[in-house]
């Protein structure tokens, strides 16, 4: 069973943003990566509710750029996707999850401590660098139910 449903071309769109997002914090942070770019694609609130395929999150426009800032200002975004960084991608579809990312819907590198909130929402946990957010559950149950 997968969390979310995708084809070879998700893949590769999410193997390319691992790598983009996170090379530096090692497989453990990029598989967290990969873990919010899926919990968007199943979310159905918030900055979300329009979001349904890994397409979908990975391109989405929010504020008139990128949610993503690989996507608009990287280079390692635009490099073919690699065999290791394809099966971490397969990993995070299919199964796993860990803290600070299992729900989060967030993260990003504040190159300093991380905030307790990040636009209204709690923080998760931090891996490295990166900080987790997660919705509250009252304003996205759905975040925690798959």
């Amino acid at each position: 069973m997968t969390r979310v449903s995708y084809n070879e071309s998700d893949i590769n769109l999410i193997a390319r943003m691992l790598r983009a997002e996170a090379i530096a914090e090692g497989r453990l942070g990029m598989l967290m990566v990969g873990n919010v770019i899926v919990n968007r694609a199943k979310a159905d609130c918030l900055d979300f509710k329009d979001v349904r395929t890994i397409r979908d999150v990975i391109f989405q426009v929010q504020g008139g750029n990128y949610s993503f800032e690989a996507v608009q200002k990287g280079s390692l975004f635009y490099r073919p996707a690699r065999e290791v960084e394809k099966r971490l991608a397969r990993q995070v579809v299919k199964y796993w999850r860990k803290h600070p990312s299992k729900y989060s819907l967030w993260y990003f590198n504040p190159y300093a401590e991380c905030p307790p909130t990040w636009y209204g929402q709690p923080f998760a946990g931090q891996y490295k660098q990166h900080c987790y957010y997660e919705p509250q559950a009252n304003t996205c149950g759905s975040a925690y139910r798959f």
